[in-house]
């Protein structure tokens, strides 16, 4: 009995930690595709969006903030996220359930 809980509590630290470290996984956008997106979103006079709340990387949008798709010229690998302009930042989020990836001040 006592090995069965110590086997479960070991693999809820292991699930525990693992969750954590997906979450602390960084999205990587080089200075070159920082310059682009800024040029894209001044040139294209992106809309800004009203968003109530706290804006952090792992936090979560709410639902009635529209998300953009993110444009092709940004990079690889970005194209899989939406993105909103928000406080003079781009604030890319995956839109499976709207967390927040990465903020470019």
């Amino acid at each position: 009995m006592k090995r069965a809980l110590i086997a479960g509590a070991a693999a809820v630290a292991i699930m525990s930690s693992s969750q954590a470290f997906a979450q602390a996984v960084a999205v990587e956008i080089s200075p070159e595709q920082r310059t682009t997106i800024r040029q894209y979103v001044v040139q294209q006079r992106v809309k800004p969006a009203t968003i109530s709340g706290e804006v952090r990387v792992g936090g979560t949008l709410p639902t009635d903030v529209e998300l953009v798709a993110v444009p092709s010229d940004w990079g690889p690998g970005l194209n899989r996220y939406r993105y909103v302009y928000w406080n003079d930042r781009v604030v890319l989020v995956e839109p499976g359930n709207r967390r927040i990836v990465h903020v470019i001040d």
